[in-house]
Formats: structure tokens, C-alpha cells, sequence
């Protein structure tokens, strides 16, 4: 019982660590597969935005590509002296283009000297010259086609934003340089487009030349910021030149960065677009914080409740077992209880024995005593003696505490034994009434609850007449059995003759007919406090199911109550052999050798004197210790040993062993009124005899004993 309480607890503590765990558990495999997987969401963002930023940069350059084109079909054949004189048309037209373009900060046409044939700011342009400009010399030595340049700032007198050149070379028809042609491409017009299509927070837009240059990027940092070929970012896209995801820390802030880049088709350009890192963690966290909001309740409600029930389990399991320590000492209570009834019975009957005995014994100390009288009171000594013998026995028996020892015996036979008890314990004013029958009645259950059983009945009885009436004792054998035993007959038929059932029936005030189903209960009793526990009925309940019997009750308040105990009844061979009559003559000695180890000198002198009378030689010593010593020294001097059993230091059963573990073949034989030692473990194959015993009884045992030596070593011989 209590091996499964602690199973329970122990269930209940690992259900409260799973209910932590396990939600731990998958809330940290839910977590990794979100992360995973806002990641993945994050990179089709942003290639999806990508997408779009890359086909806007294409279309935008493509545009410029285009009307640079036209500018220069128109400018073709023209001289400079020609353009010159056609400024202001040109002018016009220019500016136009530039208005048209809103990517377009201005338009130019420069000579092969770098100054300004023609452009949309001015009319007439400044006599100034740009041939410092990486727009203009970039084209100078060979033909590269489109050019796109680094951001630039205005040069006075012009004014405005900041800007990048994209430009193609003016070439006459024998392909020598004659000037450039160029537009002004505003970084802000690319950055305020990044601006509307990156509106989630942390989003990151660049666009560059592939030398590293920067031309625009949003958030807008420094744009005259040179990416290091040889560095994170130049080693990621030398890797994979043409499209790419990298996670980097940005040079130009520091922020750690999930980053795509793709190249413009025809153009030496890069365009990238990407998230901070800690965006796409935060879109992480609010996903799990949405799970949180409804995972940490249920499970801190899971584990409040499991911890309730752990501590209201642990709190009955403690009442329960109190309960188990109060059922404990009321049982042992109602046991002292029983006891204490009987013992002041029984302490009765033995000062009766005892003046029966003291009167003798004075009668025979009185001179001029007649040889009948004489004889008389020594046999009233002697049966006093027996009685007492025969009520010490009961007494021990009835207070002994073990578990069920099945023994075959006879119902009848045992219940004759019980009535001198059950007089003494029930009062001279209860009349008991025995109906025994003639054939015997067997069963196999434990003796000792059977006569803890009816002592119970009894008393209950005793009880119910309040100390007065008659009592009857039935024992008879069952051809049938009340209905409460169907679930037991069945089986029973085919394995034994049926039950045994003794009744037991008072003329007490009997028992209401709603009390009747709980009067087996453990601790229900309809007794005043301190005049029952409630335990006597129950002791009988269980000690009936346990033997495979049963217990039953009919009675009628103002009629008294008759209790029928059911037991199985055993096959008739298994009647146990009566024990051969102890009332041999006493066995003359003829000079056997025996050593008496007695402490107690009265008992000692006795059993001495007795045996020395009959021819025995005697040799008397108070202690084990002594005895051992006489038998290492002179083990051929004894033909039997005859030893106490209880005694201070060594006790007869040590002395025994010890005569073992010695090779000592001398035979013992112990003696004892009550041992603990001998009640749990047997006499171990040595010969036993009772106190109180008597000198023939000692003679014939000591006799046997000595004989079994002699025909061993004969045998051996």
C-alpha cells in the first residue's frame, strides 16, 4: 500500500516536471521550425522586392540609354559651331527631355574640351569647362559606350541636389573624339522609390556600380562610401557575381543585414534589397508571442493543478496514514482491551488454583495426617496445577500476533477447549450453551483468529445482553449457504464437501435493521466512547474472507442476534493424528548420566531430586556457560543434557548451537514455558518439554532421547 502511494506521488512529480518540460520541449522545436521558417518568408520578400527594384533600375537606365541615343542621332552630323548657333532650340529640347525624365536632374553636350555646347540649366551655358569630370574623361581615350559615374556635386554657378553621371562619347565619322554627351541622374529619385516599396521596418536598398562605388541607398547614408572588393560583401558577390543572399553587418552603420543583390542586365550595376536581421527577429517574437499568450497560461494552469493534486494527494495519503496508525492502536487497543477482560478472569481462576494449592500444602504439613487425606490433597495439587497449565497455555495463545497459519482442526474440538475460557471471560451471570456434534468438523484456518474470532462473538454478545442472559454455540456442517456466500459456492462444491458453520446466538437487545449493513465496518460501533472500538465485528469479517469463508448476522430488535462465521470445510482424511497420552509412568534411570542447566536453583533442585529418586545421575550447574564448559571438558561423562531456554547471557538455544559447532553429539533436550525465540523459529529438531512438567513426563522424554544417541552410534559403529 504504501509502495503505491509512493508510486502515486512519484507519478504525480514526474506529470508535473512533463508538464513543464514537454511544453519546453515543444515550444523550443515550435520555435526553431518559426525562426526557420520566418526566414525563408523574409528571403521571398526579399527577392520579391528585389524583383522589383531591378526592373525599375533596368527600365530607368535603359530610358537614359535611349534618349542619350536620340540626343545624339540629333547632334550627329552637326558641328560644334552649328550646335552652338542652334543653342537655344537645343535648349529647349534638352530641357524638356530633363522635365520628362523625373530621374533626370539636367541634360548636356560638351566639346571635345569638356565645356558645355548645350545643356537644360542654362542658355546660353557658362564658358566653363568639365573635362575634369569621370563622366567626360572616362570617354576621351576609346570608345566604352554607356558610362555611369560616381556621385557628384554640383559645380558653381549651378546649384541643387546631387548627382551621377550617365554619358556616351561623341565620335566623328572617322571615330575620333569630339565630345560627350551626358545626363544628370538624381540619387534621391531611386531612393524615394525605394522609400515606397520598403515600408516594412528595417528595410535596406543600395544600388551600385561593381566597382564598390555607391550611387543611392535607403536608409540614406553616406553615398560617397567605396565597398572594399577583398571585403565580406566584395567576397560574397565575387563568389556569386550574378545573384545572391548574404547575411553581413552593413560597413557604413554596422547593422547586421539580410541582403540580396541581382546585376542590371547591360549595365555595370548592382541592385540589392534586404532587412535587418533584428526586423525579422522581431517578426519572429511576435509570432511566438502570440503563442505564449495562450501556451504560458495553459501550461502554468496545467501545473498549478497538477501541483494541487500533488499536495492534496500527499495530503490524504498522510491522513490515510494516521488513519492506518489510529486503526493500528485502536486494533492494539481493543486487543489489550479483550485481554484485560480475559486476564482479570483469568487472574481470578489462578488465585482460586492458588488456594486450592496453599490449602494443601498447609494440610499436609500437619502432623498425624491420614494416608487417604494425603493422597487427596496431592491429587488436588495436581489438577489445580493442570488447570493452570491448561489457562496459561490459552492465555498465550490468545495473545500471540502473527499472520494466518492455516492448521487442519476440529471446530467441535477446538470450541470444547474455548469454554472454560470463554466462561472466565464472560461472567458467571452468561449462560453458555454448547451444541457440538458428533462426527468431526474440519476445516484449515488459522486457529489462533478462530478463537480471536469467537472470543469477539462472544463478547459482542456479552455486550449486547449487558453482562446477563444466555449465550449458544452451534457448530454443524452446511448443506447450503445463505446467499451472500453464491459467488463461493459455485467453486467450493468442486473442490471440498462445503463450510462448517458455527452460530452464535444471544438473547440481547439485538441490532436496528439500518445498523445491520454496517456492523462489520472498522471502527462503527453503536457503544458509549471507552465501552468498545468497533474493531471485534471486523476482526471476524476478515479473518472469514480471508479463510475463504464468510460472515453473516439475522437480528431483530427486542430477539437478540444470532452471527453465523462459514468456513471451508476440509476433507475428512485430513484429520490430524491425536497426540499420544502424556501420562506414562515414569522411566527409571539405571544410572543415565544427565546435566541439568537451570538458573532458577528451586526449579533446578527439583528437577534434580525427581530424577535422582528415579536413578538418574545428576549433575546440576545455574548457567549455559558452566554447562559448556563441563561439556568440552567431559562430554563422555552425559548421556543427555536438559536445559532451560530462556536464561541470562547464553541461552539453551545458543547452547545447543554452540554443542553443534563443537561436534558435542550429546543429545539435548529444552524446556521453556514461553520462548519468543522458539514462537518464531521452532525448536530447530531438538526434543521440547512444556513447563510445568512433570517428573515422568521429564524420565520418558530424557529416556528417548538418551536411546536415539545410543542406536545412532550403534549404527555408526
Amino acid at each position: 500500500m504504501q509502495g503505491a502511494q509512493r508510486n502515486s506521488l512519484r507519478l504525480l512529480q514526474w506529470m508535473m516536471a512533463a508538464s513543464l518540460a514537454l511544453p519546453i520541449a515543444l515550444f523550443a522545436i515550435a520555435s526553431t521550425i518559426s525562426y526557420n521558417s520566418t526566414l525563408d518568408i523574409a528571403d521571398r520578400e526579399i527577392e520579391r522586392t528585389l524583383d522589383v527594384a531591378h526592373e525599375h533600375a533596368l527600365k530607368v537606365f535603359e530610358t537614359i540609354d535611349r534618349s542619350l541615343a536620340e540626343l545624339n542621332e540629333v547632334v550627329r552630323d552637326l558641328s560644334d559651331d552649328t550646335i552652338r548657333s542652334r543653342e537655344p532650340a537645343l535648349h529647349k529640347r534638352l530641357k524638356q527631355l530633363a522635365d520628362a525624365l523625373p530621374q533626370l536632374k539636367s541634360a548636356w553636350i560638351f566639346d571635345a574640351n569638356g565645356k558645355s555646347l548645350v545643356n537644360s540649366l542654362a542658355s546660353p551655358p557658362p564658358n566653363q569647362s568639365f573635362a575634369d569630370r569621370d563622366y567626360f574623361y572616362s570617354h576621351v581615350d576609346q570608345s566604352i559606350g554607356t558610362f555611369i559615374g560616381t556621385v557628384l556635386t554640383p559645380r558653381p554657378p549651378y546649384q541643387g541636389a546631387r548627382f551621377f553621371g550617365v554619358s556616351r562619347r561623341r565620335s566623328s565619322d572617322d571615330g575620333s573624339f569630339i565630345g560627350v554627351i551626358q545626363a544628370s541622374v538624381l540619387p534621391e529619385y531611386f531612393e524615394s522609390f525605394y522609400a515606397r516599396i520598403g515600408s516594412d521596418p528595417g528595410s535596406f536598398f543600395a544600388m551600385g556600380r561593381t566597382d564598390g562605388v555607391l550611387l543611392a541607398q535607403l536608409p540614406r547614408l553616406d553615398r560617397d562610401f567605396r565597398l572594399d572588393p577583398n571585403g565580406q560583401v566584395g567576397r560574397s558577390i565575387a563568389a556569386h557575381p550574378v545573384h545572391g543572399l548574404m547575411t553581413i553587418a552593413w560597413p557604413t552603420d554596422g547593422l547586421e543585414r539580410r541582403i540580396g543583390y541581382r546585376r542590371v542586365a547591360g549595365y555595370p550595376i548592382y541592385v540589392s534589397a534586404g532587412l535587418e536581421t533584428s526586423a525579422i527577429r522581431g517578426r519572429w517574437l511576435t509570432t511566438i508571442s502570440q503563442h505564449l499568450v495562450f501556451g504560458l497560461p495553459a501550461t502554468a494552469l496545467l501545473f498549478i493543478l497538477l501541483a494541487f493534486a500533488f499536495r492534496r494527494t500527499q495530503h490524504l495519503q498522510l491522513e490515510a496514514a494516521k488513519r492506518r496508525e489510529a486503526e493500528e492502536a485502536l486494533k492494539h487497543s481493543q486487543r489489550l482491551e479483550a485481554l484485560g477482560q480475559l486476564t482479570g478472569g483469568v487472574a481470578h481462576d489462578f488465585n482460586n488454583l492458588l488456594t486450592v494449592i496453599r490449602a494443601s500444602v498447609d494440610l499436609l504439613n500437619r502432623p498425624q495426617l491420614s494416608e487417604e487425606r494425603r493422597q487427596r490433597y496431592i491429587t488436588a495439587i495436581g489438577e489445580a496445577v493442570a488447570r493452570a497449565a491448561k489457562l496459561t497455555s490459552q492465555l498465550l495463545a490468545f495473545a500471540r500476533r502473527q499472520t494466518l497459519k492455516p492448521e487442519v482442526f476440529d471446530v467441535g474440538e477446538r470450541m470444547r477447549s474455548l469454554r472454560d475460557m470463554l466462561a472466565t471471560l464472560l461472567g458467571p451471570a452468561i449462560e453458555i450453551v454448547t451444541q457440538l456434534p458428533a462426527e468431526p468438523c474440519l476445516v484449515s484456518a488459522d486457529a489462533g483468529q478462530f478463537e480471536t474470532a469467537m472470543i469477539n462473538m462472544a463478547t459482542n454478545a456479552r455486550d449486547a445482553m449487558q453482562g446477563k442472559g444466555r449465550i449458544v454455540f452451534t457448530v454443524h456442517a452446511a448443506t447450503s449457504v445463505p446467499d451472500t456466500l453464491a459467488h463461493l459456492s459455485g467453486s467450493q462444491t468442486l473442490k471440498n464437501p462445503g463450510f462448517i458453520c458455527v452460530t452464535v446466538s444471544d438473547s440481547g437487545v439485538g441490532i436496528p435493521a439500518g445498523q445491520l449493513g454496517r456492523i462489520f465496518e472498522p471502527f462503527f460501533t453503536t457503544k458509549q466512547v471507552g465501552q468498545g472500538t468497533g474493531l471485534g465485528l471486523s476482526q471476524v469479517f476478515g479473518f472469514a474472507r480471508q479463510s475463504g469463508g464468510e460472515v453473516t448476522v439475522v437480528s431483530e430488535v427486542g430477539q437478540g442476534s444470532t452471527f453465523s462465521l462459514y468456513l471451508p470445510r476440509a476433507p475428512a482424511d485430513l484429520l490430524p493424528r491425536s497426540p499420544a497420552p502424556t501420562t506414562a509412568p515414569a522411566v527409571a534411570g539405571s544410572g543415565m548420566s544427565v546435566l541439568v542447566v537451570e538458573d532458577n536453583i528451586e526449579l533446578g533442585n527439583f528437577a534434580a531430586d525427581g530424577l535422582t529418586e528415579l536413578g538418574y545421575s545428576i549433575t546440576l550447574v545455574d548457567n549455559a556457560t558452566d554447562a559448556l564448559t563441563e561439556l568440552v571438558s567431559h562430554a563422555d561423562r552425559f548421556d543427555v543434557v536438559f536445559s532451560d531456554v530462556v536464561m541470562p547471557g547464553m541461552t539453551g538455544l545458543d547452547l545447543a548451537q554452540a554443542m553443534c559447532d563443537r561436534c558435542i553429539s550429546v543429545p539435548i533436550v529444552l524446556t521453556t514455558g514461553y520462548s519468543q525465540a522458539l514462537s518464531q523459529d521452532g525448536i530447530a529438531g531438538f526434543e521440547l518439554v512444556q513447563k510445568p512438567y512433570s517428573i515422568e513426563e521429564l524420565s520418558g522424554v530424557l529416556h528417548r532421547a538418551a536411546r536415539v544417541k545410543r542406536v545412532r552410534d550403534g549404527a555408526a559403529e
